[in-house]
C-alpha cells in the first residue's frame, strides 16, 4: 500500500509539471522545437494542437491521484494510530503534497517551460489516449457543458499587436537585434498600410509634357535624378505613359533629341490611392515595372509611387547620391522643433509624442489643414496639447516645414 502511495504520489508530480508547462507551451514554439528535432517535440505539437484534449484528461488524472493516495494513506494510518493523529498525519500529508507534488514541480516549470514540456509531452501523450480516461474526461467535460454552455467564440490565434509585443520583448531581453524589431514591425504594419501613405503627392511630382522634346525630358530626368519619368498629354490628369532614362540616353545619341518624347513611351500603370502596397508589391515583382501611376477615386492623378518607395516601407530610407536628403526633425534650440510637414501622424506621435486623433489625413501638414480649415499663411499656429504648431515655410500652397514647441514658450 505504501508503495502505491509513493507512485501515486510521483504521478502527482509529473502531472502537475505538465499541467503547467504544456499550458504555456505555444503552437508556433512548438513548431520551432519540432522543426530543431528536439526529443519529445513530435508529441508536444500534436498535445498543443488540441489543449482541450490533454488538459482535461490531466485535471482529472491530478484529482483521481490525490484523492486516491489521500483515502490510502487514511487507510494505512488507521492501522497505526488513532482518530487524532490520523487528522495531524493527514494534514501534514496535504502540505507535502502540496509543497512537494504541487508548487515545487510547477514553479520549476515555469522557469523551464521547455524542457519541462519535452519531457512531459510523451507521457502525456499516453495518458490522454488511455480509453477508460479518455472517454471519462469528455463525459464529464460533456457535463459540464450542459450546466455552463460555452459561449461560441472565435478563436483568433496570435494577432497582430502580440507578435508585436513579443518582438518588443525579444529585442529587451536581447534575443533580437533592435533593428531586427523594427524589421518585424514595419513588414506587420507593411500589410496595412495603402499606396496613398507611401506616394509621392501629385504637387511634388516631375513629369514632362508630351509634346516637349527628347533632350528636355533627358534634362529634366538628368536634374531629378529619376530614371523614370511620367508623360502628360495637357494636364497631370492625363498620363500617355512613362519615358526611360536609358532609353532617352540612347534616343539622344541616336539623333533623335529633337523628336517629341511621346513618341517613345512606355505602358503607364496605374493603381488606386486605396490598393494595399503589399499587394501592389507583387504586382511589381509579376508585372516587372517600377513605377505606378496613382490615381483617385475620380480617375485623376493622384501622384507616383515606385519601388523604391515600397521597399523603404520596409527597410527604412534608402539615400542614393542623387537624393538631397533633408531632416524630418531640426531641432533649432531651446526646446523648438522644425519639422517637415510630409512626416506621417504615426511617425509625429511616436516621435513627437504629439496627441493627434484619428482623421482623414496622413502627414502632419494634412492634420494642421484640417484643424485649421484653411491654408494657413506663415507663423499662423494651432494648439496641440502642451505643444504648439506653427506653419513654418510653404512650397507654393502646400506647407512645407512646421515649428513645434511648448505651450509654455508661446
Amino acid at each position: 500500500m505504501l508503495a502505491t502511495i509513493i507512485v501515486l504520489f510521483i504521478l502527482t508530480g509529473l502531472l502537475a509539471l505538465a499541467e503547467t508547462s504544456l499550458v504555456r507551451t505555444s503552437k508556433p514554439k512548438a513548431l520551432a522545437l519540432n522543426e530543431s528535432k528536439r526529443r519529445g517535440s513530435k508529441a508536444l505539437l500534436r498535445l498543443v494542437e488540441k489543449p482541450s484534449a490533454f488538459l482535461h484528461p490531466i485535471l482529472l488524472s491530478v484529482f483521481l491521484c490525490q484523492t486516491v493516495a489521500a483515502t490510502l494513506f487514511g487507510i494505512f494510518l488507521s492501522h497505526f494510530f488513532g482518530g487524532f493523529m490520523i487528522f495531524v498525519f493527514t494534514t501534514v500529508e496535504v502540505l507535502v503534497v502540496f509543497v512537494a507534488a504541487e508548487a515545487i514541480p510547477k514553479n520549476w516549470a515555469v522557469h523551464n517551460p521547455v524542457r519541462a514540456a519535452l519531457l512531459t509531452a510523451p507521457f502525456v501523450e499516453v495518458i490522454v489516449k488511455f480509453p477508460p480516461l479518455e472517454w471519462l474526461a469528455e463525459s464529464l467535460t460533456f457535463l459540464s457543458d450542459r450546466i455552463i454552455p460555452r459561449k461560441n467564440e472565435r478563436d483568433s490565434g496570435i494577432v497582430e499587436q502580440e507578435l508585436l509585443a513579443m518582438a518588443d520583448v525579444a529585442a529587451e531581453e536581447e534575443a533580437i537585434e533592435t533593428s531586427e524589431r523594427e524589421l518585424i514591425h514595419s513588414i506587420i504594419e507593411f500589410g496595412d498600410t495603402v499606396v496613398r501613405e507611401v506616394m509621392m503627392p501629385r504637387p511634388e511630382m516631375i513629369a514632362v509634357d508630351g509634346r516637349e522634346e527628347v533632350s528636355k525630358a533627358l534634362d529634366v530626368a538628368m536634374s531629378a535624378g529619376y530614371s523614370r519619368i511620367p508623360i502628360y498629354r495637357g494636364t497631370l490628369d492625363d498620363i500617355e505613359g512613362i519615358v526611360v532614362a536609358k532609353d532617352l540616353v540612347a534616343l539622344e545619341r541616336e539623333g533623335k533629341g529633337d523628336q517629341n518624347v511621346s513618341q517613345f513611351l512606355r505602358e503607364a500603370h496605374f493603381v488606386p490611392e486605396t490598393k494595399k502596397v503589399a499587394n501592389l508589391l507583387k504586382e511589381m515583382q509579376k508585372d516587372s515595372f517600377h513605377l505606378a501611376i496613382v490615381v483617385d477615386e475620380y480617375g485623376g492623378t493622384a501622384g507616383v509611387v515606385t519601388l523604391e518607395d515600397l521597399i523603404e516601407e520596409l527597410v527604412g530610407e534608402i539615400v542614393d547620391e542623387y537624393d538631397k536628403e533633408e531632416p524630418t526633425v531640426t531641432d533649432l534650440g531651446n526646446g523648438t522643433l522644425q519639422v517637415n510637414a510630409r512626416m506621417t501622424v504615426d511617425e509625429a506621435i511616436e516621435v513627437l509624442h504629439l496627441e493627434i486623433p484619428v482623421g482623414d489625413f496622413d502627414t502632419l501638414g494634412g492634420f494642421v489643414l484640417n484643424e485649421m480649415g484653411h491654408v494657413p499663411k506663415k507663423g499662423e499656429s494651432i494648439k496641440v496639447g502642451q505643444f504648439k504648431i506653427t506653419a513654418d515655410s510653404f512650397s507654393g500652397r502646400r506647407i512645407a516645414t512646421l515649428l513645434i514647441e511648448p505651450v509654455s514658450k508661446a
